[in-house]
């Protein structure tokens, strides 16, 4: 099992840590892309913008004091995220859309509201797009055994009782499989999640 001792978060106070720093690239690119693509911005746009962040996240993360409270990260990385939107869109380099076809700079200021409908949103898609790339990662630290009753009980969202009958095992295992799989996952992720 590839366990670090110490999570990504921690792992990114030393600037020389390459792998943590490439890890954190690596995580978050597909989902700031992603965002900058439902804003419309396209191609060598949308890598600019997803640049502007990342070089912005890695200036910026020894200012970075975990709270200790679920979203920290999240909502420093969504600020982020929307101020470099900001910047490029004053500029006028690309004219963004804004979801629902609202003003951009209203859309932005909603993003930037942690109580709003679109940082919700933007939450939740964080959560499920890290979890995924999380679950893909430590995959192969476990037996095939063992993901498979993890995945068809939680990510299937079949009973204990269905999942163990259909591999011909205990209700008791499949918890056991879950417990051993979300505590990987909880380990990796690190204060990314929550």
């Amino acid at each position: 099992m590839s366990v670090t001792s110490a999570t990504l978060l921690e792992r990114l106070r030393d600037a020389r840590d390459a792998d943590a720093w490439n890890r954190l690239v690596e995580l978050y690119t597909p989902l700031i892309r992603g965002w900058a693509e439902r804003l419309n911005v396209r191609g060598a746009d949308a890598d600019d913008l997803v640049q502007d962040v990342m070089a912005v996240v890695i200036r910026r993360f020894p200012e970075f004091v975990h709270p200790h409270r679920p979203g920290a990260f999240r909502g420093w990385l969504r600020a982020i995220a929307a101020n470099c939107a900001r910047t490029v869109w004053k500029s006028r380099k690309w004219t963004p859309t804004a979801p629902g076809g609202s003003d951009f700079g209203s859309y932005l200021a909603r993003l930037e509201d942690p109580t709003d409908d679109f940082a919700r949103a933007w939450e939740r898609e964080h959560d499920l797009h890290v979890t995924r790339k999380l679950l893909d990662r430590i995959r192969a630290d476990f037996e095939t055994g063992t993901w498979d009753l993890f995945g068809r009980f939680v990510l299937d969202g079949l009973s204990a009782e269905e999942v163990a009958a259909e591999y011909g095992t205990t209700p008791n295992a499949v918890y056991i499989a879950k417990s051993r799989v979300l505590s990987r996952l909880r380990k990796e992720a690190g204060g990314l999640l929550g």
